[in-house]
């Protein structure tokens, strides 16, 4: 019996290793406390789901006994990917739900994504369930809530092949590295019309192939490698449970999700000109310009897929993505990251074009690092942050902006450095005009780091 760590209480979500911080006993604890907190906002039905992971299924029956136990009423989708939990709380008359996702974490990992009232819970109220938790005297509710099984899978399916027309026929390649999205991508772009190869769609939450990530390049080069020995025009890559999107050129070059959101920005801007665009700040420095030249808004906001939805729901606006892959539509959607959505609008916008790769390889771009990660002890990292903002100078004629970490922007670049919400890092990236710049701007932020913690073992 694991017993109950406010460790896994995570910015966003809740996240733990099986059998060390996560088990069926916590996992019940947390469906009672959620449940107890969706009765307290009016909710009486819950909506859960998982993905492929091998500890799934224990979970979320416990997960589901514990809400129950809370007198809630439990609508089980089975095994499906992220969004289609976030779906079901759209058009099952249930506004709260809860998936049972480890995401890309390694296999010994699981983890729950919540939505409360339609509201995706993060921070506080994350914090205050674990504290519901602690408070709580053992005791069920006076009626036990109903358990029903519902199968969303052609709902979902239709709802976006009607909403998604191609303007031709394509042949693309699907990798989903053993991820829950394989067991719905193959149908979903074949019933769109598309000729698909399917890479790893056989759902194995041993992941057998390459870690389910697609913001690292190592997960895409089986994808690039098909890309060269087939006739498919595009690749496509998921993370483990669905939500958010990978891109690969025919001719290898990865298409990160800040470049996929200066497509899908003046794709929407034409249906909503003026609107804001909302975008985090790892994103490149491209992106605004591109927004305001095609007649929208751009606004930069903070990291975390659960903050940029609440602040999208907060400013009404049509779209908004994160340099990590979670896109999220409110224009002809429901607001929620979705990958397999975000692929489908992706392939809208791209069989308008003869040559796909040329329009993709067409976008801004500039040299740029991935992000890189400065490995701290725990909390050490929002020490260090905190002196960076109140003592580090940058010489020159620069912009600093302050609304997540530290973003730089010099007349030829940016650097960013940010305290992660989930593990004791310093997240950083960097992106310039030249390897000459780049070299430079990586060198003050250097500086700055080793003269905040002179012991910092920095990646650059």
């Amino acid at each position: 019996m694991v017993s109950l760590s406010k460790t896994i209480f995570k910015a966003y979500d809740i996240r733990g290793i099986i059998d060390k911080t996560l088990d069926a006993g916590v996992a019940r604890q947390i469906g009672q406390a959620f449940g107890q907190a969706a009765l307290a906002k009016g909710e009486t039905k819950v909506v859960i789901g998982r993905d492929g992971r091998l500890s799934g299924p224990v979970l979320t029956a416990a997960l589901a006994e514990g809400l129950q136990a809370a007198g809630v009423d439990v609508i089980d989708l089975g095994v499906v990917a992220t969004p289609m939990v976030y779906f079901g709380t759209n058009v099952l008359g249930a506004a709260s739900g809860i998936m049972v996702t480890g995401s890309h974490n390694p296999p010994d990992y699981n983890g729950f994504k919540m939505v409360l009232a339609g509201e995706a819970i993060h921070g506080e109220a994350i914090t205050a369930l674990y504290q519901r938790i602690v408070d709580h005297d053992g005791s069920s509710a006076a009626k036990k809530g109903a358990y029903g099984t519902h199968d969303i899978r052609a709902q979902y399916l239709e709802r976006i092949i009607g909403d998604v027309k191609l303007a031709r026929p394509i042949k693309i390649a699907v990798d989903c590295g053993n991820g829950v999205a394989g067991a719905f991508a193959g149908d979903l772009f074949r019933g769109m019309g598309c000729e698909v190869v399917e890479l790893f769609c056989e759902v194995d939450g041993n992941f057998p192939n390459h870690h389910p990530d697609p913001a690292h390049p190592e997960n895409l080069q089986d994808l690039i490698r098909c890309l060269q020995e087939t006739d498919a025009e595009l690749g496509i890559a998921f993370d483990g449970d669905g939500d958010r999107l990978g891109v690969v050129t025919k001719d290898g070059q990865i298409i990160y999700p800040d470049r996929q959101m200066m497509l899908f920005a003046a794709d929407v801007l034409s249906r909503h000109p003026g609107e804001q665009i909302l975008y985090d700040v790892k994103c490149t420095r491209h992106l605004a310009p591109w927004i305001s030249k095609h007649g929208g808004v751009p606004l930069m906001y903070k990291t975390g897929h659960s903050l940029v939805k609440a602040k999208l729901r907060e400013t009404g606006a049509p779209l908004g993505g994160e340099m990590s892959g979670h896109i999220f539509f409110k224009d002809r959607w429901y607001g929620f990251d979705d990958g397999l959505y975000s692929g489908a609008r992706l392939l809208e916008i791209l069989t308008r074009e003869a040559d796909p790769s040329k329009l993709l390889n067409s976008l801004p771009q500039s040299d740029s690092t991935p992000e890189l990660h400065l490995h701290l002890n725990e909390g050490e990292n929002v020490i260090v942050m905190d002196k960076l903002r109140s003592d580090a100078k940058f010489p020159g004629n620069v912009q600093i902006i302050t609304i997540d970490g530290l973003r730089v922007e010099y007349e030829d670049g940016f650097g960013l450095a940010r305290s992660s919400n989930t593990t004791p890092v310093i997240v950083m990236r960097f992106e310039a005009e030249t390897p000459a710049a780049l070299a430079r701007i990586q060198g003050q932020f250097k500086s700055v780091i080793l003269a905040a913690k002179p012991d910092a073992e920095l990646p650059f």
